[in-house]
């Protein structure tokens, strides 16, 4: 049958290979692609909702502009950081095994520069907000960095990086009025419902690897069955709490219908999937999540429009 992982020394072949790596700036298009940036889209939405939420309609140029930079620069740097400390399981997983940092394409102090400058940015964006976001930044990083260490001691996991990108909503309602009320904070709450329960069906694949390196998910603990089970029932919780946002916030009827449509696009990402046939996962993981968040996003948007 062939090794199902890759023995230790294969990591510590690629991490010896990482010397002699390009300067860090000849490196950004593999930065970049480390990280994914175009799964920003999955909390960019959710930010902007919140300030537009908070708003009443469209918050002010310079408004968006620094949520927008504070957004990629945490989000840039918590990626980055869950590559790098995870590189040496990514370098035995068949799944994660052609990453950059167990590939070597990458070295570990080009990640760790890019992770300071990604921090950095964040902080300095959320600065020019305003006093509160530059307070609360240090504790939202420190929970979308701390994600990483999770899995080593948790299935819930799938949930601390839910309450991750649920931090998106609320921040971006800070940005505009520098205080929380209750419809931030029940967006938020669907948020880490939504994430969580994706997060579970992403986690699928990984469950013979997970049980194997003492790694905790909730398809090791529960089971195929039950971890599907579990992931629809927050996608249920998410989707109420998508149309109780909008009922709250007084949004009409365009949003709540809108709302209705994502779960049913949450509906249809599980019927795209089965215990014994994952092949459409990735599909089901990107492309329908990502509508999610942006039809949500211009739902909100277009009902608040002047």
């Amino acid at each position: 049958m062939g090794r199902l992982f890759f023995q230790p020394q294969d990591f510590n072949n690629r991490k010896q290979k990482t010397e002699n790596r390009k300067p860090f700036f000849q490196s950004i298009r593999i930065l970049l692609a480390m990280v994914k940036i175009e799964h920003t889209v999955f909390a960019l939405p959710f930010a902007f909702m919140g300030a537009l939420l908070a708003a009443q309609g469209l918050p002010s140029g310079r408004q968006a502009l620094f949520i927008l930079l504070a957004m990629v620069g945490a989000r840039s740097a918590a990626m980055a950081f869950n590559r790098l400390v995870d590189a040496r399981f990514d370098a035995l997983n068949p799944r994660t095994q052609n990453r950059a940092l167990p590939q070597g394409l990458i070295s570990r102090k080009a990640t760790i520069l890019f992770i300071i400058i990604s921090a950095l940015l964040f902080f300095w964006a959320a600065a020019q907000l305003n006093r509160f976001c530059l307070l609360l930044s240090p504790l939202a990083l420190a929970v979308v960095l701390l994600y990483s260490y999770t899995k080593r001691f948790t299935w819930g996991s799938h949930l601390w990086l839910g309450a991750g990108l649920a931090i998106a909503p609320s921040a971006g309602w800070i940005a505009v009025r520098g205080g929380l009320t209750l419809v931030p904070v029940v967006l938020s709450a669907a948020v880490l419902l939504w994430v969580a329960g994706f997060d579970i069906l992403y986690a699928l694949p990984d469950e013979d690897f997970d049980r194997h390196m003492g790694l905790f998910s909730c398809p090791r603990r529960f089971g195929r069955v039950r971890a599907m089970r579990l992931a629809a029932i927050l996608h249920l919780g998410a989707a109420a709490g998508f149309i109780l946002t909008g009922w709250l916030a007084g949004l009409g009827w365009l949003y709540l219908i809108i709302a209705l449509l994502a779960g049913i696009l949450l509906l249809l990402e599980h019927s795209l999937l089965s215990p014994h046939d994952l092949s459409r996962l990735n599909h089901a993981f990107f492309t329908l999540n990502s509508l999610v968040g942006v039809l949500l996003g211009l739902a909100t948007l277009f009902s608040l429009w002047p």
